[in-house]
């Protein structure tokens, strides 16, 4: 029998709900989901706050489960969960980051504007998607040697900037600056190498994009003009993450992860939370086969720039400096990352599983570029291909409410089964192409997975986070040509 939401949910603000922990005996803190009314409702059929209560069980867990709007039903934790863990008792669980390991989305500017890019979209689209290989299992031009992927997974984006893919400062305007330290190479499978060997510079399947967009709207022209944004600007936003080497490296640790839960004797409601302390050998093993992952993916979207930066500079004949190709930013949002954060007022060290969810830090944050010390960090929320996407920043009550944390795209709101059966007899190709939107995938199947009405409204989920104070909107950008995985 399904759980009656509406009669646990208890609400604490015009956007906050919360699940009390004595909902179920064996949570150890609150759940709390930030939604408005409409997309609470849309919340609850898809049963995802029982999620956010499973997540709630995870020992050394502090604050809340947390959940953005954006949630929906996922592997074990909900795609939209964000939970904090204590270093010395808590654990880690390859639930809470999924599948795709850092998933993420970078954006870049031009000098261009709608005038420049009319008459070449069709040429743009095709050129990038020759150029940009996308689609399950799509195999990119780089084929790796083991040593060198070993130094991809050790060194991420730097290691494709130090190959001459890209730009040195492109390091200073991505999480992390492209590059986690605690990767080590030598605990990758075998599997995991060969499935990351030729899959650099490709784009994936799914959800995953390529986007021209032109700016439409500036909400704040003073945070835009200093990420290098303007009303009538075209944009370019990538989607990815670690394809295949990423899934491989959760698969080889779930299996790892059910049998520590039975050697730590941890309690879990669901075994899809398998998860280990963060200092067992299983926890450390896993957090560094992560770093790997990610690192995987933050140089897999840096190579993807470089090829976007050829194929403008082959269309439009002028130099990268003339069409002004810089990246604004870089965001993870699938991964784990230990940080530190004020709880009970003291300075401590947490494991901050965010699945789903975007680090959202405030202005004077010591993590990111001189830049943005001024303005916070940049926060970029991808839409559906039919609407819109934002670029955010991130404020000071992030850090006091959710550890750093915000929303990460649209979210589901139908399966992929229920979105084919929707457009059955529909031209999505045309429908889209009568909004001035090309859209091109390596099947009509990917397309009816992601169309308009399979995703939540993405301003609304926005709205959310910028009403609650988390992160502030700064510009919308909409879409032009889109490459889909």
């Amino acid at each position: 029998m399904k759980d009656k939401w509406e009669e646990i949910l208890k609400q604490k603000g015009p956007y906050i709900w919360d699940i009390p922990k004595e909902y179920r005996p064996g949570m150890l803190v609150d759940g709390r989901i930030y939604a408005s009314q409409s997309l609470l409702k849309q919340i609850i059929s898809d049963q995802a706050p029982g999620q956010v209560a499973n997540v709630a069980f995870l020992p050394g867990i502090v604050g809340y489960s947390l959940a953005m709007p954006d949630i929906h039903w996922g592997y074990g934790f909900p795609i939209g969960g964000v939970a904090a863990t204590r270093l010395e008792d808590g654990v880690i669980s390859p639930g809470g980051v999924g599948f795709d390991i850092n998933c993420g989305v970078r954006l870049i500017r031009s000098n261009l504007k709608l005038k420049d890019v009319k008459d070449k979209m069709n040429q743009l689209v095709e050129y990038l998607y020759k150029k940009i290989p996308s689609g399950v299992g799509s195999e990119g031009i780089l084929k790796l040697k083991l040593s060198e992927e070993k130094r991809v997974l050790a060194e991420g984006a730097q290691w494709a900037v130090e190959k001459g893919f890209g730009e040195k400062k492109d390091i200073t305007y991505s999480e992390e600056n492209g590059k986690m330290t605690q990767a080590n190479p030598d605990i990758i499978s075998n599997k995991a190498i060969q499935r990351g060997g030729s899959q650099l510079g490709t784009l994936g399947s799914g959800n995953h994009f390529l986007e021209i967009q032109v700016i439409d709207r500036v909400y704040q022209p003073e945070k835009a003009t200093k990420m290098g944004l303007e009303e009538g600007m075209i944009t370019i936003l990538v989607h990815t993450g670690s394809r295949g080497f990423g899934h491989q490296v959760c698969t080889d640790y779930l299996s790892i992860m059910q049998k520590a839960v039975q050697r730590y004797h941890i309690s879990i409601p669901d075994r899809q939370l398998a998860c280990a302390p963060l200092n067992s050998p299983e926890g450390e093993n896993y957090y560094q086969a992560m770093c790997c992952a990610a690192n995987f993916a933050w140089a897999n979207r840096q190579c993807i720039t470089h090829w976007i930066r050829d194929v403008f500079k082959q269309i439009f004949r002028v130099s990268q400096e003339e069409l002004g190709l810089n990246l604004v930013y870089d965001v993870a949002h699938n991964i784990a990352k230990i940080e530190f954060h004020q709880f009970q007022g003291a300075k401590v060290k947490l494991c901050v599983h965010r699945k789903g969810a975007t680090r959202s830090f405030p202005p004077q944050h010591p993590d990111l570029p001189p830049k943005y010390q001024e303005i916070g960090q940049p926060v970029l929320i991808p839409g559906d291909m039919g609407r819109c996407s934002f670029v955010l920043v991130g404020n000071e009550k992030a850090m006091q409410e959710t550890f750093g944390s915000t929303c990460h795209g649209a979210g589901r709101v139908l399966s992929r089964g229920a979105a084919k059966r929707e457009v059955r007899n529909r031209n999505i190709v045309e429908e889209l192409r009568a909004r001035d939107i090309l859209v091109k995938a390596r099947s009509r199947e990917t397309l009816a997975e992601e169309i308009s009405e399979a995703y939540k409204d993405v301003s609304e989920v926005v709205n959310v986070m910028d009403q609650s104070g988390i992160s502030s909107k700064v510009a919308r950008m909409r879409p032009l040509g889109v490459i889909k995985g």
